[in-house]
């Protein structure tokens, strides 16, 4: 086979590089003993004396703009989400299991449970302002499923789970002027009617939103308007401890106090969240520049590793990335996954198989990101233990087996140049999308490519480069026909439950890949049967075993999340076995700047 020598030379230049600097065996790939092993705390105190109010400087690691649609109805990527984290409009708060409790704006049980007439009631706190000082309404509440239920709803919530609560097909397809099952009983309760129950409900499942919108202000908004209001982008009203008082398109938002907070005024008297690019965070938190660090790369761990003005906080990350293959389109006028493997180059399940072998992740996580990564074995991580098929192997670096497969599905060297062809003897390449980041990001891509040339395949990225954040997800959303393979990543929400990303129905099942086996395993884990935890277990343990045989994705790596946080910050928390997280209304500085 052809090798590419200078980048083998450059991965191998980098292994030793990394092992002469670090002084610490990260040789497991186990994530979840990797934070103590690195003696990680998971919060600070930092006890002196705070100042009064103060400006918390928040950096957001991110080579490219972010979107800015401050709304949980139509937001879609990661970054919204941390920005919204300070002006959160969330109505429940959830224990260390991520169950839902009734501690937070609102809180919810079960009124009725019998075939036909499963009612959760949701009640909200008497007494609870939004920022502008207007009262929260039951109407806040029920506004956010009118938007996601409404035909010129363009955003990915209206799913399988959404379509549980009874109604939302027919006003979906306008066949009803109203949601039957969303029901206002009075101004403080609001009864959902659902198809059926699950256990999914406690983690914020089974058709519940968990979030409100205002509706004085969003209620006469045509919901084909909404994304672009100013209410959505530059002057949202919140429920949060905080309140967006200006932003900078892509760039930045600063916050004020919110006075109106359920919990208290916070102590601190705003705070700003900048965008930073991965080439200069280690730097600009070396120099004092930011507080806290959100989405912080762990590739650049090395570079901070010995700063003495910052404490590294971390976690088990509710996150995995993955290799996806493009098998289908999606309906979206009937909202439904199409599959097609006949039509799609990369319909042979060998072909696929072959591809995830070949991947040397191990090495990877290794060698540039110092153990903070391991290789994912399934699709649920680590931290859901109850549900992670720990003794399920996955797909390991295989090389020789990788071939095997081809040479089988009958992609073979027809002319020995040490490229494949395809069955039928003619040219084969295959079209890689996937986003471009920070040089380790880009070394990486750059050595899969070279990995799946060691064993015969020519692959190529899609627009001839790696593809800026928005743009890549908007090209495989669109099923861009330039797209054959795709490298993504998810984060995971508190429900465990895969149905939102690889149900018949799912918009973010972006590898367009289903079948009836497939879809009954997603429908067991969220039916009333499901309340047998056993069984619950059984049907999770049966999805993963189809997406490894049928590999219509590749879980690739599950990462440690980490957050630098500099020590004038008092009271920050990241810990998942902590219920309140962070409290925000806590948080205090002991100086005027952050510490250089």
């Amino acid at each position: 086979m052809k090798k590419n020598w200078s980048l083998l030379a450059m991965l191998l230049a980098v292994l030793f590089v990394l092992a002469a600097c670090s002084n610490k065996d990260n040789g497991t790939n186990d994530i979840e003993n990797t934070a103590e092993e690195l003696a990680f705390p998971s919060s600070i105190e930092n006890e002196g004396e705070a100042i009064k109010g103060g400006t918390l400087m928040v950096a957001m690691q991110k080579d490219e703009p972010f979107q800015g649609i401050f709304s949980y109805s139509l937001y879609k990527d990661a970054y919204d989400d941390y920005l919204m984290y300070f002006a959160s409009n969330k109505i429940f708060e959830t224990d260390d299991d991520f169950l839902i409790t009734d501690k937070g704006i609102a809180s919810y049980k079960i009124t009725s449970q019998e075939e036909g007439n499963n009612v959760v009631t949701i009640k909200i706190r008497e007494g609870i302002k939004w920022s502008d000082g207007e009262p929260l309404k039951i109407e806040d509440l029920i506004l956010p499923y009118y938007i996601i239920g409404h035909k010129d709803y363009t955003g990915v919530r209206y799913n399988g789970d959404f379509q549980n609560i009874v109604g939302a097909e027919d006003y979906h397809a306008g066949k009803a002027e109203t949601i039957s099952g969303v029901v206002k009983v009075d101004e403080t309760t609001l009864e959902l009617h659902l198809k059926d129950i699950t256990p999914g409900l406690a983690s914020v499942g089974d058709g519940l939103l968990y979030y409100a919108e205002p509706s004085h202000i969003l209620g006469d908004v045509p919901v084909a308007n909404l994304i672009g209001n100013d209410a959505i982008r530059k002057n949202p009203v919140t429920l949060g401890a905080f309140v967006v008082d200006k932003v900078v398109a892509g760039e930045s938002v600063q916050y004020k106090a919110n006075e109106h907070y359920w919990k208290g005024k916070p102590k601190l008297d705003g705070v700003i969240v900048k965008v930073v690019p991965s080439t200069s965070i280690a730097k600009a938190l070396e120099a004092g520049e930011y507080d806290v660090a959100l989405a912080f790369g762990s590739s650049k761990y090395p570079e901070v590793e010995g700063l003495t003005n910052i404490d590294m906080l971390a976690r088990p990350e509710l996150y995995y990335s993955y290799l996806g293959f493009k098998l289908g389109k999606y309906d979206y006028e009937n909202s439904k996954v199409i599959t097609d493997l006949e039509g799609s180059k990369m319909g042979d399940v060998n072909l696929r198989k072959a591809m995830a072998y070949a991947l040397n992740i191990e090495e990877v996580t290794e060698a540039f990101y110092e153990g903070l990564r391991s290789r994912a074995n399934a699709i649920v991580p680590p931290v859901f233990s109850s549900f992670h098929p720990s003794d399920l192997e996955g797909y390991n670096y295989d090389p020789e087996k990788a071939q095997a497969l081809l040479d089988e599905a009958g992609y073979k060297d027809v002319d020995g140049d040490g490229i494949r062809e395809d069955k039928n003897g003619q040219p084969f390449e295959i079209k890689l999308a996937t986003m471009s980041g920070d040089d380790v990001a880009e070394q990486i891509s750059a050595y899969w490519l070279q990995n799946w040339e060691e064993v015969g395949l020519k692959v190529v990225y899609t627009t001839g480069r790696t593809i800026e954040f928005n743009s890549f997800y908007e090209k495989v959303q669109a099923d861009d026909p330039e797209i054959d393979i795709f490298m993504g990543a998810w984060g995971v929400a508190s429900n465990p439950s895969p149905s939102g990303v690889y149900g018949d129905v799912a918009q973010y099942n972006f590898s367009r890949y289903t079948t009836e086996e497939l879809q009954t395993t997603l429908d067991n884990i969220d039916s009333a049967k499901s309340f047998d935890a056993d069984y619950r277990a059984e049907q999770f343990a049966k999805f993963e075993e189809i997406i490894f045989e049928d590999a219509p994705i590749i879980p690739m790596m599950y990462r440690l999340e980490l957050t630098p946080v500099n020590k004038r910050v008092k009271n920050w928390n990241v810990d998942f076995a902590d219920a309140t997280i962070t409290n925000l209304q806590d948080v205090e500085l002991t100086a005027d700047k952050p510490i250089k």
